[in-house]
């Protein structure tokens, strides 16, 4: 295991440097390819170019800055800042390999770059390369047996978990200020809680998948993974249609919490981290009440055929080419008759209808992200994907924007009504800037 070089800092922290001339986008991208793939599989990325990403810093240097925006220079929160992409988004050039050599030789080099990566270039973000991903982004440990499981910086046997696992790993290891990560069924929620960073998953819809490899239509969102909950806002607005005023941001008074039988299976650290973070939201002048969810134990049986079928009508003909827990649900997926399909759809605008209501009431619902603080490599991980869908698929369903907020151990989701997002990252931030108070008043 390599050691690991300094972090890179924060975002806030890097663009003021950036804006006061005291470093540049080069310098920045030469620390960020040195601390690159520092895990022990060597494996954050999955594709990179070490002199492309040299040219794009000196290609961002030289767009004008007008004075003005947010750091002084007129230029975005993401100028000049090195960020990974996840390997299922096309970057010119370079192969798409969704976590499969199957698909890298299939795919060849892409012609052109996806939406994601256009936005992201016209910004002047600095792209360091193609992150790890669990094979098809349909998987939630990070575990990968053609191009090796992503274990976190650090660490010798801690997988990122997935399928966002590249993502995790880059900003872990300082390659990465930030990290694109999709998420599904809890591919940004849960690396982020078994990393200890904060994530971002945007209302469903919100971006454009042109140039980007779906997994199922119904529930894809995209999103960020980065290590200051503070800063999130800086980061949504990515993925916004539209620039929202400040002054319309709305503040939430109330969250709900769910009952200890639904946290059954949670490890005695996850129910302290859950209960500390109801404290810390109350501490901020909200008010929690709780929530009966029994009917939620039947979300993974709508949520995980209807992810199957779309994922196996979207890899037709290649199914032999997977892993077999992939392939076989894969297989499941093709085999379920287009009525039942038709039968889970009303069963999931039902359950999404339900969600709708207990937003309103409620505005915001917390529970933990993962009942498990950490995925050990080399474990049976069988189950895993099953009891970790049992926390995740409900916000999937309902299709709703949520946060990552870490925890020690562990790390929570905090999710809101649909198209709420600049809401929710703003009292994300929030609860960053009154986590780092208390960390002052305690020093």
């Amino acid at each position: 295991m390599l050691p690991m070089n300094p972090p890179l800092g924060s975002i806030r922290a890097l663009r003021s440097v950036l804006a006061n001339r005291l470093t540049d986008p080069l310098r920045l991208a030469q620390t960020a390819l040195a601390n690159a793939n520092r895990n022990p599989g060597h494996n954050t990325y999955l594709w990179q170019d070490a002199e492309w990403t040299r040219a794009e810093a000196e290609r961002v240097s030289a767009m004008p800055g007008n004075g003005g925006g947010p750091f002084g220079d007129g230029r975005g929160a993401l100028w000049g800042l090195p960020v990974s992409v996840k390997d299922c988004f096309d970057l010119a050039g370079a192969p798409t390999t969704c976590g499969t050599k199957f698909y890298r030789q299939l795919n060849g080099a892409a012609k052109h770059d996806s939406w994601l990566v256009e936005q992201l270039r016209a910004r002047g973000a600095v792209i360091v390369g193609k992150t790890h991903l669990h094979a098809l982004a349909y998987g939630i440990t990070g575990e990968n047996p053609e191009f090796g499981d992503c274990i976190q910086p650090g660490t010798s046997d801690s997988l990122t978990g997935g399928s966002s696992s590249g993502a995790c790993a880059s900003v872990l290891e300082g390659s990465a200020v930030a990290a694109i990560g999709t998420d599904t069924g809890g591919s940004v929620r849960v690396p982020a809680a078994l990393c200890g960073l904060a994530g971002y998953r945007a209302s469903l819809g919100r971006g454009n998948w042109r140039g980007g490899a779906h997994l199922a239509e119904s529930f894809d969102t995209l999103g960020w993974l980065f290590a200051d909950l503070e800063e999130a806002p800086l980061l949504g607005s990515f993925f916004a249609p539209q620039e929202k005023n400040p002054e319309d941001v709305r503040a939430f008074t109330r969250f709900a919490v769910v009952p200890d039988s639904f946290l059954d299976d949670c490890e005695p650290g996850i129910l302290g981290s859950y209960r500390q973070t109801i404290a810390e939201f109350e501490a901020l002048g909200l008010r929690s009440s709780p929530i009966e969810v029994d009917w939620w134990n039947g979300a993974r049986d709508i949520f995980a055929p209807i992810q199957a079928s779309e994922a196996a009508a979207l890899h037709s003909g290649h199914f032999e080419h997977f892993e077999q827990p992939i392939r076989e649900r894969l297989q499941w997926g093709s085999s379920i008759h287009a009525d039942e399909i038709a039968a889970l759809r009303r069963r999931h605008n039902e359950f999404r209808s339900r969600m709708d209501e207990l937003f309103q009431k409620h505005e915001l619902v917390l529970l933990p992200a993962a009942p498990v603080a950490v995925l050990r490599a080399g474990a049976d991980h069988s189950q895993t994907r099953s009891r970790l869908l049992r926390y995740t698929a409900p916000f999937s369903l309902a299709g709703v924007p949520a946060v990552a907020i870490p925890c020690r151990p562990g790390g929570m989701q905090l999710a809101s009504a649909r198209e709420r997002d600049e809401d929710l990252l703003q009292f994300a931030a929030l609860v960053g800037a009154h986590r780092k108070s208390a960390a002052v008043l305690n020093s």
